[in-house]
C-alpha cells in the first residue's frame, strides 16, 4: 500500500502562511480559521502534508480496508478560496448551514472566498460538530 501524504509535518504554520499566502488579507482571515478551530477543538494547529493546516486527529478505515489517520477538521487556504474539510453531513449541520452566509459545499469540504462572507459563531458551531462526530483523539 502507498505511504500517506496528508500526515502531521514538523513545517511550520506560520512559515507556511507567510511563504504561501501572499494576500494580506487572506492571511488574516486565515489567523481568524486557527483561533476558532483551536479554541473549538482544545488543539494547536499542525500543518498536514504540504497545504492542510489541521487539528486534532482520527483514525478511519473503509470497507475496502484502506485505512489512515487524519486531522479531524481542517482547512487550506487555496487560490480560488479557503477550503475547510469541517462537513460531516449531519442533519443537525445542514441547519447551521443555512445560517452560514455565502459559501458552497461539495463532500465533506466547505468553500469559502472569504470569513466576512460568513457568520463566524455558525461556522465555529459547524467547526464543532464536525470534530465532535470523528470522536477526535488528543
Amino acid at each position: 500500500m502507498a505511504e500517506l501524504k496528508t500526515k502531521p509535518t514538523e513545517t511550520s504554520v506560520d512559515s507556511f502562511l507567510n511563504e504561501q499566502v501572499a494576500d494580506s488579507n487572506v492571511r488574516k482571515d486565515c489567523h481568524t480559521i486557527i483561533q476558532i478551530m483551536e479554541k473549538v477543538t482544545g488543539e494547536k494547529a499542525k500543518m498536514w502534508g504540504s497545504a492542510i493546516i489541521g487539528f486534532g486527529s482520527y483514525h478511519y478505515k473503509y470497507d475496502s480496508g484502506h485505512e489512515g489517520d487524519i486531522c479531524a477538521v481542517g482547512f487550506s487556504p487555496r487560490k480560488a478560496n479557503l477550503t475547510l474539510y469541517v462537513l460531516g453531513g449531519t442533519p443537525a449541520q445542514d441547519e447551521l448551514l443555512q445560517q452560514l452566509g455565502r459559501y458552497k459545499a461539495k463532500g465533506g469540504c466547505l468553500y469559502i472566498k472569504k470569513l466576512s462572507d460568513v457568520n463566524l459563531e455558525i461556522l465555529g458551531g459547524i467547526i464543532r460538530r464536525c470534530y465532535l462526530s470523528k470522536n477526535a483523539t488528543k
